[in-house]
């Protein structure tokens, strides 16, 4: 028996579900590609730019280098690391880059234009010129629990830790270890 009138609606469209499956897969793998970016870039792309000529040779002025700002969430910064960071995490400042020479519970101190840690000569990444100015590390300085004694490469033309108004560093002023200049182009590669 036939029912008479219209039938709106009534008849259910069938689904293509291939089509449905390739859509979903689609959109997973574009959000997977984009955390991925998004983690890249937040943690371990993070640009900056060099301000003065404290870390030359290694760092010249106006160098734009990456910054892994993952590495010290889950280990510490380690001797001869070049670390970015906030002096007393002053916000307004611009990024100091720097050597890290001391980490928690050394003693360093600066003598006859030599850097020493726990008593022996520290063994510098790069060849260093003689310190002409000790300033605050003249007198052995002892590392607290949480701080980290940095020095820039350019030792006699360098505000760092030597210095009161930078002092020690906090790790929790760390922006995190820099890692990779991306200019200029002639520079391009990691940093030592």
């Amino acid at each position: 028996m036939r029912r008479s009138g219209l039938h709106f609606g009534r008849e259910k469209k069938k689904v293509n579900v291939p089509v449905v499956k390739e859509v979903v897969t689609w959109v997973v793998e574009i959000v997977i590609v984009l955390a991925i970016a998004f983690v890249f870039v937040f943690y371990i792309g993070h640009r900056t730019s060099v301000v003065g000529q404290s870390m030359a040779p290694t760092l010249e002025n106006r160098q734009k280098i990456l910054i892994n700002r993952f590495i010290y969430s889950i280990t510490d910064p380690k001797p001869n690391d070049v670390v970015v960071f906030l002096p007393n995490g002053n916000e307004k400042s611009h990024y100091y880059v720097k050597r890290v020479i001391g980490v928690p519970g050394d003693k360093v101190q600066i003598k006859e234009g030599m850097v020493y840690v726990n008593g022996e000569p520290f063994e510098e990444a790069v060849e260093m010129p003689a310190i002409l100015d000790a300033e605050l590390a003249a007198e052995e300085i002892t590392l607290g629990e949480d701080e980290y004694f940095v020095l820039g490469d350019n030792r006699n033309n360098s505000e760092d830790s030597r210095y009161a108004n930078i002092g020690n560093i906090k790790k929790e002023y760390m922006i995190g270890k820099a890692w990779f200049i991306v200019s200029p182009y002639e520079n391009f590669g990691f940093i030592d």
